[in-house]
C-alpha cells in the first residue's frame, strides 16, 4: 500500500467522521443530547486532527484542534448546552469539512477567520456554565469507550480547575507492548516535554526483566514528569497525540491526582498477580485494550471497484446458470436436483454480495441539514428538518446518484414551497416551516420523500407561466395533476428573480431526468395551503431482479416480479367493454383497466385468442392493473442492463437483459405502460 492509497483511507475516515460529527450535532440542537453522543462528536473531531497531522496538514489540524477544545468544554461541563452554543458548532463542523475537502483536492484553506474568532473566545472564556454534574437536569456521563484507534476521551474532574495555578501537572507514562515497533520512540516525547519547560523527569525501572529474559521488543521503562502548574493541560495531551494507543497514560495535578486521563481497567496502575511476571500482564493488557469491544463486528475497507467487478462476475453467473438450464432442458436430461441446488447457490451468492454494496441512505441524507442552515440564512426563513427512514438500505450507485436530486427539491421546497414566517403567522401556521425527509422499502423499491407543510403549489400562477413559455394551449383544460406536473419541463420556474437559489427552471427537470436514468420515477402531489411532497421511487439495486418472463407480438419481455399480484387466463365474460373506453377485466368485483401490451409497445393488438394471459400488476400511484400478454413463460433472476447507457431512454422500459437462449428480453416498468396506456400527459408526467 503506497502514499495515495493511505491518504485515500485517511479521506473517507474523514467523511465517516463527519457524518458523526453532523449527526450528533443534529441531535444535540434537537435536545437528543447525551454524554456518548458528544463523545462520539469530540473522537470524531480528535481522529481528523491526528490523521492530518500525519499527513502535514497544518490548517486542518490547528483548525480542528481549536474546534475539539471547545467540544472539550461542553462535555466536561464548562460550557451550557444551549442553542447558540450548539448553532456555532454546527458552522464549526461545516468549516471543518471545508476543511478536509480543501486538503484532499489540494486548495487553498477556506476563510475560517468569523467562526475561528468565535471558537477561539469559547475556547479561552467558557464562562460559568453549570457543570454537568450539579445540573440537575442533566445526565450522568456514561463511561466513554475508545474509538476506533484507541483514542480515549479526556474525562475532567471540575474541581481541578480551581487548583492553584503554581500546582504542578504529574504525567505518568508507560510505553506498552509493540509501541516501539509503531516507531514511536520515548525520548523524542520526553524531549518535547523538557522543551515545554519540564520540571523533573524521573525513571521507574522497576518493570525491567533480567538481562537473561530481557525482551528487546518489550518496553520495559516508565516515567513521571513534572510540569509547571500554568502549562496548557491540553498542550500536554497533544505531545502524547499519536501514541495514546500505545501507552498508559496519566495527567493529574500533583496534589489532588485529579484530571486523569481515563484508561482501561486493564491498563490501570495495577500490579500484576503474584504468579504472573509484569511483562506478561503487560503483553495480555495491550492485547485485551487492541481487541474491538464486545459486540463489535470486525471489518475490512475494500475497493469499490473489486466489489463492481464481483457484481458483473455474479450477474454473468446469473446469465450461465439461466443458459445452463435451457440447454438440459433441450436435451430432455434429468437433473433438476443439481440445477436446484445451482439455482440456490447462486441466489445466495448474488444476495450476499448485493448486501455488500448496500449502505443505509443516511450517506445521501447527511448533506441535507447543512443545506438547510445556509438556505436558512438565504432566505430568512426558519425550517425545523424531520428525517426518518435513514437506515434503509439499498444499493451504493442509488445512494451516490440520488444526492443531487435530494439537493434540488430540498432548495425547491424551502425557496417555492415554505412561506415567510410573517406570512406563515398571518395564516396561522407556526413560524417555522418544517421539511419531512423519509425513505421506506414498498413494493421492492425504495420510496424516499420530502415534503413540506408550505403553501402548496398555486396551480393558477403555474398554468398562467406555462401558457406565457408556449408549453400549455391557452385553451387547455389540464387537470389539477397534469397542472403540477408542468413544473417537471425543462426551464420552468415561477420565481419572479433569478437567485442563487432557483429562478433559471433547471432544477425539478434535472430532478426527473436524473432519477429516471438509473430506473426511478418522480411523482408529486400537492395541497394548495398545506404543502407538497415529493417521492422518488428507485430501484433497491441496479444490478439484479426477479422477473417475470412473458411474451407479446412474438417479442419477450420481463416483468419485474415486486410489481405482480398474479397471473391468471380469463374465463368468458370476464372481460367486459365499457362504453367507448378501453376494456376492463372483472377479478372478485373489482374492474381492472387492461393494457395491451402490444398496443401500447408497438402500436398493434395482441393475440386474443386462447393463448391469451393477464398479469396482474400493482403499481404505487397508479394502482392495479390488468397486462395483457400472449403466453407466460418461466420465473426467473434476470440482469439488468440499462437501456440508457447503451442505446437511450424509453418510455415504459426499465432496462434490458440477456435469456439463456441469449436472446435479448426488454424489462417492462410496469407504472409507466400504465400511464402511457391512459393519457400521453400522464406518461410524459412518470416516464422522463
Amino acid at each position: 500500500m503506497d502514499q495515495d492509497d493511505i491518504l485515500a483511507i485517511f479521506f473517507q475516515e474523514c467523511d465517516e467522521g463527519l457524518a458523526v460529527a453532523e449527526s450528533g450535532l443534529a441531535a444535540l440542537a434537537g435536545g437528543a443530547a447525551d454524554a456518548e453522543g458528544l463523545n462520539a462528536v469530540f473522537r470524531a473531531v480528535h481522529s481528523i486532527k491526528g490523521g492530518a497531522g500525519a499527513f502535514g496538514f497544518d490548517a486542518l489540524v490547528r483548525y480542528a484542534h481549536l474546534f475539539e477544545t471547545v467540544l472539550d468544554h461542553l462535555r466536561a461541563g464548562r460550557l451550557a448546552h444551549d442553542l447558540e452554543v450548539v448553532r456555532l458548532l454546527q458552522r464549526s463542523r461545516d468549516v471543518l469539512d471545508d476543511h478536509v475537502h480543501a486538503a484532499q483536492n489540494g486548495g487553498a484553506a477556506p476563510d475560517d477567520s468569523g467562526v475561528v474568532a468565535e471558537l477561539s473566545q469559547l475556547a479561552a472564556d467558557p464562562g460559568a456554565a453549570p457543570t454537568v454534574a450539579a445540573s440537575a437536569e442533566a445526565p450522568a456521563a456514561a463511561e466513554p469507550d475508545a474509538d476506533e484507534f484507541g483514542f480515549m476521551p479526556v474525562t475532567v474532574d471540575l474541581d481541578s480547575f480551581n487548583a492553584p495555578a503554581e500546582t504542578p501537572w504529574l504525567v505518568r507514562f508507560r510505553p506498552l507492548a509493540g509501541a516501539m515497533a509503531h516507531g514511536n520512540d520515548p525520548l523524542l516525547l520526553l524531549r518535547e516535554l523538557e522543551r515545554m519547560g519540564a520540571l523533573e523527569i524521573r525513571l521507574d525501572e522497576t518493570a525491567l526483566a533480567d538481562l537473561a529474559v530481557l525482551d528487546p521488543c518489550e518496553p520495559g521503562l516508565a516515567w513521571e514528569i513534572e510540569m509547571p502548574g500554568d502549562t496548557d493541560e491540553q498542550a500536554i495531551l497533544d505531545v502524547f497525540d499519536f501514541v495514546i494507543d500505545d501507552c498508559e497514560l496519566s495527567v493529574a495535578r500533583k496534589a489532588e491526582n485529579a484530571a486523569v486521563l481515563d484508561l482501561p481497567a486493564d491498563l490501570a496502575d495495577t500490579p500484576a498477580p503474584a504468579d504472573q511476571p509484569a511483562a506478561e500482564s503487560r503483553a495480555a493488557a495491550a492485547a485485551a485494550a487492541a481487541a474491538p469491544p464486545a459486540g463489535e463486528r470486525p471489518s475490512i475497507r475494500v475497493d469499490l471497484d473489486r466489489v463492481d467487478q464481483l457484481v458483473n462476475l455474479v450477474g454473468e453467473l446469473v446469465i450461465t446458470q439461466s443458459m445452463m438450464a435451457q440447454r438440459v432442458k433441450d436435451l430432455n436430461l434429468d437433473l433438476s436436483e443439481e440445477l436446484d441446488d445451482l439455482s440456490h447457490l447462486t441466489r445466495e451468492m448474488q444476495d450476499a454480495v448485493m448486501a455488500m454494496r448496500a449502505q443505509p441512505v443516511r450517506t445521501a441524507f447527511a448533506r441535507v441539514p447543512r443545506l438547510l442552515r445556509d438556505l436558512e440564512l438565504e432566505t430568512g426563513k426558519s425550517v425545523r428538518l424531520d428525517v426518518s427512514g435513514e437506515t434503509t438500505e439499498v444499493d451504493k450507485t442509488v445512494v451516490d446518484r440520488i444526492g443531487e436530486p435530494l439537493v434540488h427539491l430540498i432548495r425547491n421546497a424551502v425557496d417555492h414551497g415554505l412561506e415567510a414566517p410573517a406570512d406563515r403567522v398571518a395564516a396561522g401556521k407556526p413560524e417555522q416551516g418544517v421539511i419531512r425527509l423519509a425513505a421506506e422499502h414498498r413494493s421492492g423499491r425504495i420510496v424516499i420523500t420530502v415534503a413540506d407543510d408550505g403553501r402548496g403549489i398555486d396551480r393558477a400562477r403555474v398554468r398562467a407561466k406555462a401558457v406565457e413559455r408556449g408549453i400549455l394551449a391557452p385553451d387547455a383544460t389540464p387537470s389539477d395533476e397534469e397542472i403540477d406536473n408542468l413544473i417537471f419541463a425543462p426551464g420552468f420556474s415561477t420565481a419572479e428573480r433569478v437567485s442563487n437559489i432557483s429562478g433559471r427552471g433547471v432544477g425539478l427537470d434535472v430532478v426527473r431526468r436524473n432519477v429516471a436514468s438509473f430506473g426511478g420515477r418522480v411523482t408529486l402531489a400537492s395541497t394548495p395551503g398545506q404543502g407538497s411532497v415529493f417521492s422518488l421511487t428507485l430501484p433497491l439495486t441496479l444490478a439484479v431482479l426477479d422477473g417475470m418472463v412473458v411474451r407479446s407480438g412474438g417479442d419477450t419481455y420481463v416483468i419485474p416480479l415486486a410489481n405482480i399480484v398474479e397471473c391468471i387466463r380469463p374465463a368468458p365474460g370476464q372481460i367486459r367493454a365499457v362504453g367507448s373506453r378501453p376494456d376492463v377485466l372483472e377479478l372478485r368485483g373489482m374492474h381492472l383497466p387492461i393494457v395491451d401490451l402490444g398496443a401500447v409497445l408497438r402500436g398493434e393488438n395482441g393475440d386474443e385468442g386462447s393463448e391469451t394471459a393477464f398479469v396482474i400488476v400493482d403499481c404505487e400511484h397508479l394502482g392495479r392493473a390488468a397486462l395483457r400478454v400472449d403466453s407466460i413463460d418461466d420465473q426467473r433472476q434476470v440482469v439488468i442492463k440499462s437501456l440508457e447507457a447503451n442505446f437511450r431512454a424509453v418510455a415504459g422500459l426499465a432496462g434490458a437483459t440477456t435469456l439463456g437462449d441469449g436472446k435479448v428480453a426488454l424489462i417492462l416498468d410496469p407504472e409507466s405502460l400504465i400511464a402511457m396506456a391512459r393519457t400521453p400527459a400522464a406518461a410524459l408526467s412518470l416516464a422522463a
